[in-house]
């Protein structure tokens, strides 16, 4: 078995969704003047590699801290989409596959190679039909490897409030989808953890992201 790092760094001045907190890092304590290192951290809970809690669409919905552990970590497959043109749709016909309750479902747009360039933002993305075929296959963790699940600026959000809706979380800014998905073409078996900071009555949360993969 081995594992494969699905996580943007974290950095001050990196990349974030327009409208979002800007990240800093800076020494809050140094060695030399307190005897030890503390670091300041400032960013927003939709920094980087990071999940998507209901609660992001509704003060009704469930927060990050209400979920289940089980949201979080799971058997995995990737749906290869990096055939989709910028701004496409990533229709159901991708997800017409045998899976049920308890998979986590990634989404490989191989948008990922367009990190921190405006490219970035003209991503793939799941139209409603897909979101609804997922939640009705009882799918509650669906994560991709762009900026958004919905289409960019497009600010109704449908396929979050669809997943949403059905409290399920949706991971965002993945990387390195590339790896597992050849791992999956190799035949060997993905297991993925994508656990949050536990922040009280949160909208989501940054997570590590990490895909364990081997033969089965």
């Amino acid at each position: 078995m081995r594992l494969i790092d699905l996580t943007v760094p974290i950095h001050t001045g990196m990349p974030v969704y327009p409208g979002d907190p800007e990240v800093s890092l800076e020494p809050a304590l140094r060695v030399e003047t307190d005897g030890v290192n503390v670091l300041r951290v400032h960013f927003g809970s939709q920094t980087g590699t990071h999940v998507d809690a209901p609660a992001h669409l509704g003060d009704e919905l469930p927060a990050l801290d209400e979920l289940p552990l089980e949201h979080f970590t799971g058997p995995a497959v990737v749906v290869d989409a990096r055939s989709v043109p910028p701004r496409g749709a990533i229709g159901p016909e991708y997800f017409d596959l045998p899976w049920g309750p308890g998979t986590i479902v990634l989404i490989a747009t191989g948008w990922s190679a367009h990190w921190g360039s405006e490219k970035y933002h003209t991503h793939p993305h799941l139209p409603p039909a897909a979101a609804e075929a997922l939640v009705a296959a009882g799918i509650r963790t669906i994560g991709i490897d762009a900026p958004s699940i919905d289409p960019p600026d497009d600010l109704t959000l449908p396929a979050h409030r669809i997943l949403c809706t059905a409290h399920a979380v949706i991971a965002e800014n993945l990387t390195g989808l590339d790896q597992v998905l050849a791992a999956q073409r190799a035949g060997e078996s993905i297991e993925v953890s994508l656990f949050p900071l536990p922040l009280t009555g949160a909208d989501g949360a940054p997570v590590r992201a990490v895909a364990r993969v081997g033969k089965r």
